[in-house]
C-alpha cells in the first residue's frame, strides 16, 4: 500500500465526502448513494477506488454490501504526514540555528 494511492483517492471531492460519511460508521451502498449527488454506478466506482487505496473495506451481508473505514490506509496517510511534518520542523530548526549563529557573529 502506498500513501500516493491514498492521496489520489482523497483528491476527488465525491470520494472525500463518501470517506467522511463513513467516518460516522459503517453504511450500506444505498445509504452512501443517498449521501452524494451521483448515481449508484458512480458511487460503486468511487468505493472501488477507496477500497484499492486501503481506505475502506466491504462486508457482504446477504445481498447487501456494508462499507466501513479501513485503518490501514489511514495509517499510510498518517505516516506520510508525520514524516513530512518532521522534515518541515527539521528545516525550520536548521534555519533558526543558522540565523542565531549569524547573529552571534555579527
Amino acid at each position: 500500500m502506498n500513501y500516493i494511492l491514498v492521496l489520489d483517492a482523497l483528491s476527488d471531492a465525491t470520494r472525500r465526502r463518501l470517506f467522511e460519511f463513513l467516518c460516522t460508521g459503517p453504511h450500506s451502498v444505498n445509504e452512501l448513494v443517498a449521501a452524494v449527488p451521483v448515481s449508484q454506478p458512480a458511487v460503486s466506482q468511487h468505493l472501488k477506488v477507496l477500497k484499492e487505496a486501503g481506505l475502506v473495506r466491504v462486508l457482504k451481508r446477504g445481498n447487501q454490501r456494508i462499507y466501513s473505514l479501513d485503518r490501514r490506509g489511514l495509517g499510510e496517510l498518517r505516516n506520510y504526514v508525520e514524516k513530512l511534518w518532521e522534515d518541515v520542523l527539521g528545516a525550520f530548526q536548521e534555519a533558526a540555528e543558522k540565523q542565531t549563529k549569524e547573529e552571534d557573529h555579527a
